[in-house]
Order: C-alpha cells, then structure tokens, then sequence
C-alpha cells in the first residue's frame, strides 16, 4: 500500500541549518553574528510549526542542528568581536602611553 500524504520537510529547517553553518564558516566576520541569529529565529519558527503538527513534517533533525550551528556561530562571532574590542584597546593604550612619553 503506498502513502498518498507524503510527509514534508519541518518549514524553515533547510534555511535555519544553512544559515547556521554560514555563521560558522563566516563567524570571523560581521556576517556570521547576523547569519547565526537569523538561523537561530528561523530555527525556532520552524520548530513552534513541527511541534503544533508533528505528524506532517519529517526534518526535526535539521532543525535541531540548525539551532546547535546558528548559537556555535553565533558564539565565535561575539568572541571574535570581543577579541578586536580588547586588541584595539591594548593598542590605544600603547599609542597613548608612547605619545604620552615623548613629551
């Protein structure tokens, strides 16, 4: 006996995993903060729709992972940030502290 009612994808799990694996391929840019947290909306829109009718919708497992790449993303771009916040300050401080000596 075959199905008439093929099961489709959970909607929006191709575009959160894609966005999520974006975010951590561009996690040293600006684009992988912005990439992971649209991922991370998406992932969460996509599973609100799977868990109110689970039945209809294969892919839990592409959301899920969608949801883990988008916050690894997401967590490399905000260290990278914080990295180039405290380099630019260290240098400041250097620029100052030689200026401030040469007079």
């Amino acid at each position: 006996m075959t199905d008439q009612f093929q099961k489709q994808n959970a909607p929006y799990a191709v575009a959160a995993m894609v966005l999520g694996i974006c975010s951590i391929v561009f996690g040293c840019l600006f684009v992988g903060l912005i990439c992971g947290i649209i991922g991370l909306v998406l992932a969460k829109k996509g599973n609100d729709a799977y868990n109110t009718n689970p039945e209809m919708y294969t892919g839990r497992g592409m959301l899920i992972a969608g949801k883990i790449t988008s916050i690894v993303g997401i967590v490399f771009s905000v260290i990278h940030i914080l990295y180039w916040i405290v380099w630019v300050l260290i240098l400041g401080a250097f620029c100052i502290g030689m200026c401030g000596s040469a007079m």
